[in-house]
Parts: structure tokens; C-alpha cells; sequence
């Protein structure tokens, strides 16, 4: 039973391998350049390009489409579809099941949790892309050509969850370096984080429940959502640091964005910290009788590796 992962070497790969290793499966490491792992194949390939992809995905089991694309709205309008289409009709043609890890991009600004059945009104351009994505990928499901599931994660966090994660960047790895932690808009408001083992322990689990397929399922996220001075306090506590937040204004990241392109993208999904972000994974913990990792305890874990690495 051959999984393989398109995307091998970002941060949701790094840890949903040791879980396909537990399990004694067979395993497909896809990217540009797959770094190697004991045990596992790798292949070489570009997910733009349409006949690496089916050569990649062949005699695959099951897909696991974990790519990142640098954050960039252009870059994400060119690419994104074509990685989708391409996937899509690889695994159709191999006979195998997609796993897609998605985000929460495509509901928008949402008044209460978010949910499976929570509509897509999406405020930002990679907002409208993702939906995009969800929407091509819905349509093949309901045809019945393709199994294939989404799997949607709130932001994560987690231990090697560096460059991929707002919270590695902005408050362990500054507390590591003995800088103050800083947070996006508003420290006061909640939100909700994914733990990056739980994601890729919940990947593994839905693509082997049949039951599962044609479906979208949020993957397991503690709750009650903490605000970023609770996130930063569990921080400082495990990482021996001052438990101090520097707030970054809305204002001052658009501003600043004028001149940096990194800061220009995250404008537009400012509204995520600005306002409550409430992700709901009761779904899939009742169907899985899944209990997320608590934050005190993910965050100590997290703790303990930025100290070590």
C-alpha cells in the first residue's frame, strides 16, 4: 500500500512520516528536491510540471497533496490550479485516493466558529484561490471519479513548524533569541491553533476510513481558542522567557507592507487576528473519538524542541 506525499519536505510532511513509518507503510517522497529518509522512496518532480506528477503518483495507493507555494498572491493564482488539476488527474489516473491539507482561507471573516458546513465567502485574494481549489476538487468528488478528502487545519504550530508557522515565527523563535514575542492586530482576541502532530496523525486516519471520502473534515484543534497574551504566557513559561507580547498594529504591517512583499501578503488576511477565529474539529473528533492535545501541553512540547534544535 504505497502513500505518497506531494509536498515531502514542509512542515506537515516532517510529521505525518513517522506516522505512515509506525504503521509499517510503504512511502513516496515527492518534491524538487525530496531530502531522504530511511526506509522511504524518493522521487524527484515539479507539481507544475503535469507528466512528473503522473509519473510521481503512479501505482499510488494514496495522495497526500501537502505542497506549499511561497506567499504570494500572483504566485498562488498561476500555480495553485494547475498543482490541483494536475494532481487530480494523476490520481485518477493511478486509481488512487487524494488527501488535500487545506486551510480556512476561502470562509472569509466568519461570526462564530468554523465549521464543514460553513459557507465560503472569502475576503482576500488567496481567499477566492482556495475556494477555487475546494471547489474543483468538490466537483470530482461528487462525480464519483475521484476518492479524495479535504482536510482543513487552523494556522499550526508544533515543534518543526518553523518558516510555515506565524506562531514559530513570531513567538518562539523570538523568545529563543531573547526578543520580545509579537502578535498581529490584537493579543486580546481568541484564537484557534492546530498542533502539527495531530494534523498528521488525522491525515493518516481519515485516508484509511472509507467512510470518510467525498467529505471535508477539520482536523483536530484544542479548544477553548486562546487569545495571543494566554498563547504567549504557556509560551514564556516553557521557553524560560520574559512573558512579554509586541503587539503589531493592522495599521503598521500595511504600512510596512508598502515597501516589504512578505508583509504585503499577510495584509490581506489580517482580518484572521483582527477579529475571533473559532475553528470547530467536533466532527471529526466525535467520528474518530480524537482528543486534540491540550495547548499546555502542545506548547510545552514546542517549547522543548525550539530549546533543543
Amino acid at each position: 500500500m504505497l502513500h505518497t506525499i506531494l509536498g515531502a519536505n514542509g512542515t506537515i510532511a516532517t510529521e505525518l512520516i513517522p506516522v505512515l513509518q509506525s504503521n509499517a507503510r510503504q512511502i513516496r517522497l515527492v518534491a524538487r528536491n525530496p531530502k531522504p529518509v530511511s526506509g522511504a522512496e524518493t522521487f524527484q518532480a515539479d507539481v507544475l510540471n503535469r507528466e512528473q506528477v503522473f509519473q510521481a503518483v503512479k501505482g499510488s495507493e494514496v495522495v497526500y497533496l501537502l505542497v506549499g507555494l511561497e506567499y504570494n498572491r500572483r504566485i498562488w493564482k498561476a500555480g495553485w490550479p494547475v498543482i490541483m488539476q494536475n494532481t487530480i488527474d494523476a490520481c485518477k489516473a493511478a486509481g488512487a485516493k487524494l488527501i488535500f491539507f487545506d486551510n480556512v482561507y476561502m470562509y472569509g471573516k466568519v461570526n462564530g466558529p468554523m465549521t464543514e458546513s460553513t459557507p465560503f465567502h472569502p475576503t482576500s485574494v488567496k481567499g477566492f484561490i482556495r475556494a477555487g481549489l475546494d471547489d474543483m476538487l468538490i466537483r470530482e468528488m461528487n462525480t464519483g471519479d475521484l476518492k479524495a478528502i479535504i482536510a482543513k487545519a487552523a494556522d499550526f504550530y508544533g515543534p518543526r513548524a518553523t518558516k510555515t508557522s506565524v506562531a514559530g515565527i513570531l513567538v518562539f523563535d523570538k523568545m529563543k533569541k531573547g526578543k520580545t514575542a509579537q502578535w498581529f492586530s490584537s493579543a486580546v482576541q481568541p484564537h484557534s491553533y492546530t498542533y502539527t502532530p495531530d494534523a498528521a496523525k488525522a491525515l493518516y486516519m481519515l485516508a484509511m476510513e472509507e467512510t470518510a471520502y467525498g467529505q471535508s473534515w477539520h482536523l483536530p484543534t484544542a479548544k477553548p481558542a486562546l487569545t495571543g497574551k494566554e498563547f504567549v504566557a504557556i509560551a514564556a513559561k516553557y521557553m524560560k522567557a520574559k512573558n512579554k507580547v509586541q503587539v503589531l498594529p493592522t495599521w503598521l504591517v500595511k504600512f510596512i507592507g508598502l515597501f516589504n512583499p512578505v508583509m504585503k501578503e499577510l495584509g490581506e488576511m489580517l482580518y484572521q487576528t483582527e477579529f475571533p477565529y473559532f475553528f470547530d474539529s467536533s466532527k471529526f473528533e466525535k467520528a474518530f473519538q480524537f482528543r486534540p492535545t491540550g495547548y499546555e501541553e502542545g506548547i510545552r512540547q514546542t517549547a522543548e524542541w525550539w530549546l533543543a534544535s
